[in-house]
């Protein structure tokens, strides 16, 4: 017979998995790493015996934490700022408090998962801040989550809450073809293994694809959705001894786009004489760029919204909806020729 979890003791589950009660230990609080081999030997046993950590236990028993968690991968730019006023204005009506971590993958094994079942009642988890392995483990614990700007891996049913953005990418390209007549366009690439980045490039292929006109290697730049490495990245493009010939710019999100600008400004080259330069986002601060950029308008502060309701159905046992795809629209200003 299976012992029931509240039975059932971090030294039962070292026990039947061969390993050290320390082990367990680091591998429950992700705070140093186990191989592959014991991690998944953990996760039967645990499964198996029914184990939950106490603390999480009685936590999720009595919500008594009234904390919502939200993890992102970083809070460097305005995007964050407006996902999260949506997220807090719904948190706030619903009488729980807000609590914003951030987890990067160059420490994931150097500091234990900064919010979870052991001090908030549920987690809003923003793109790869957590990877399968961390989101299967809490899933199976019946810890409730709501993704967001990513679905979910193959086998949980996790919600999710994410943006269109293929078709808008595709769009937006469209308009620099066949309105403002451009052919050589950079695709400055956003984060790696990033949803978002990855679907605006499928977009941005599709476009050249159905107007004949091939992708460039020498035309594919990295920018990381980050200001700063967008800047450097086109720097270097730029003082290249043999520059190759582009005429316009898909910087891949608003943030790449201020860097971009500013290098081409410094170099002498015209937005949008010379150079169209288009974003995806539409930040604040779009429309105040020089020349005011043109953009996809992304509902952030809806998803903020919308993952927050989704999250406080889970914790007052409602059926969520599985995926929740947000509508984008093109933003046209001077950036590229209007």
């Amino acid at each position: 017979m299976t012992r029931k979890s509240t039975s059932v003791t971090i030294r039962d589950v070292a026990r039947q998995a061969g390993v050290s009660v320390a082990t367990v230990s680091r591998y429950i609080n992700h705070n140093a790493p186990v191989s592959e081999d014991v991690a998944q030997k953990l996760e039967q046993v645990m499964a198996e015996l029914q184990y939950v950590p106490q603390a999480a236990a009685r936590q999720l028993a009595t919500r008594r934490t009234n904390l919502i968690g939200v993890l992102l991968t970083n809070m460097d730019n305005d995007f964050f700022s407006l996902l999260l006023r949506g997220i807090e204005e719904v948190v706030r009506e619903q009488g729980y408090n807000l609590l914003v971590a951030t987890y990067h993958v160059s420490n994931r094994w150097q500091s234990s998962l900064p919010i979870g079942p052991h001090n908030v009642d549920g987690m809003l988890i923003f793109a790869d801040s957590l990877d399968d392995k961390n989101l299967a483990f809490l899933h199976h614990r019946d810890f409730p989550m709501v993704l967001i700007h990513r679905t979910p891996p193959a086998g949980l049913p996790l919600p999710c809450v994410t943006i269109e953005n293929k078709a808008a990418t595709h769009r937006l390209v469209d308009h620099l073809i066949d309105v403002h007549g451009k052919r050589r366009i950079i695709l400055m690439r956003g984060e790696a293994g990033q949803e978002d980045s990855y679907w605006r490039e499928i977009g941005f292929r599709d476009a050249l694809d159905a107007h004949g006109l091939p992708l460039d290697p020498q035309l594919i730049l990295k920018g990381d959705f980050d200001r700063h490495v967008a800047y450097q990245v086109m720097k270097r493009f730029l003082e290249q001894e043999a520059v190759p010939p582009f005429d316009a710019i898909f910087t891949g999100d608003d943030e790449a786009a201020i860097g971009v600008m500013r290098i081409l400004n410094e170099k002498g080259i015209r937005v949008p004489e010379d150079v169209a330069v288009v974003g995806f986002d539409d930040m604040n601060l779009a429309a105040f760029l020089t020349p005011p950029l043109t953009t996809v308008r992304a509902p952030t502060e809806q998803v903020g919204r919308t993952a927050a309701q989704q999250l406080i159905g889970l914790l007052a046992k409602n059926a969520p909806q599985d995926i929740i795809l947000l509508p984008t629209e093109i933003i046209l200003r001077r950036s590229c020729g209007c």
